[in-house]
């Protein structure tokens, strides 16, 4: 059965968007991996995609930057950044975009800068690559964005190698890569992943307030509900290639309306040493899986097998801006 398209643009103006995905459709040879995707991020703002390990949250932000395995193909969609088509662009025009205008900052701090180059090197060569500045303007801009995202000493850790970095601080350094070329939009990949939870909170506060401060916008990928809660603005929930619910970041925790969404929700650890930790039996599908019907109903505790395992459900507004894809509630 072919699922059903949905123009779900947002009733705001379209010159507040810097980023629409419509109906995007991402292929590994025969199997599909992201089915009529449709997201809208508002300038300014924090659009957070969360779910699972493998639910899609990572090719959906690649595509956007077109930096996808060879193996990947885009047959269908659109992707707008500021009512450009990006999917238009050629390999050139994207070069030009990534790093400059669109800033990823990568699942692993830890992995993501180069060893052999010093912190400076590494930054003025970020700035000048994206900027016609002299080699001095460019170490005096370095410890400008050094200095924004709180890396103290920062003239004298121009001169340090990432290996003498903690993640946190080598994730400060990611950042002030994309502050350093005036990103509009950040693309924040897991920017958590291996910190502990003290520096979880802030890389995340650093985040918030470069949006505040500089009007950036950020697409949040993560699979932390409890982190997210405190920062986005408005959330994606994805499953198996699906987005299954979206809504407003405030009205999706107090109501979720999607089955997958109320049990990620549930299975939060809470303080409360009496209360059992709730899991989602089974796991997500593999691409190659071919599940009739809602990809959710084998792990669904609301399933009806005889409406759930033959027919696809689509996306539609339960209440004001709340949009989820359930057959069922």
């Amino acid at each position: 059965m072919a699922i059903d398209r949905i123009d779900k643009t947002l009733d705001n103006n379209c010159m507040e968007n810097i980023l629409e995905i419509k109906n995007l459709n991402l292929f590994f040879g025969e199997y599909q991996a992201l089915y009529d995707i449709n997201l809208v991020l508002k300038k300014g703002e924090i659009h957070a995609i969360v779910g699972e390990s493998g639910c899609g949250k990572t090719m959906t932000a690649m595509s956007i930057l077109r930096l996808l395995p060879k193996s990947a193909e885009i047959k269908s969609g659109e992707i707008f950044f500021n009512n450009e088509n990006l999917l238009t662009f050629s390999e050139k025009q994207m070069r030009t975009l990534r790093g400059n205008r669109i800033c990823l900052i990568p699942q692993d701090p830890m992995t993501s800068l180069d060893p052999l180059y010093t912190i400076g090197n590494q930054l003025i060569e970020s700035i000048r690559t994206h900027s016609s500045v002299s080699m001095h303007q460019a170490e005096r801009k370095a410890l400008e964005v050094m200095d924004l995202v709180k890396i103290p000493d920062a003239k004298n850790k121009l001169n340090f190698y990432p290996h003498e970095f903690s993640g946190g601080m080598k994730q400060r350094i990611i950042i002030a890569m994309a502050l350093s070329t005036n990103s509009e939009l950040i693309i924040a990949d897991e920017p958590t992943t291996a910190l502990d939870v003290t520096i979880q909170k802030q890389i995340m506060d650093l985040i918030d307030e470069i949006k505040n401060e500089f009007g950036t916008s950020v697409l949040l990928i993560s699979h932390d509900l409890a982190l997210v809660s405190n920062y986005a603005d408005s959330i994606s929930v994805m499953y198996a290639g699906h987005i299954v619910e979206e809504a407003p970041s405030a009205d999706f925790f107090k109501y979720p309306r999607h089955p997958y969404s109320i049990a990620l929700l549930n299975s939060l650890p809470t303080r409360n040493p009496a209360l059992k930790l709730n899991t989602i039996q089974g796991t997500p599908p593999a691409i190659q899986e071919n599940i009739t019907g809602c990809k959710f109903h084998p792990r669904c505790e609301y399933c009806k097998p005889e409406i759930c395992a033959t027919n696809i459900p689509i996306l539609k507004e339960k209440s004001f801006k709340h949009y989820s894809a359930c057959l069922i509630k």
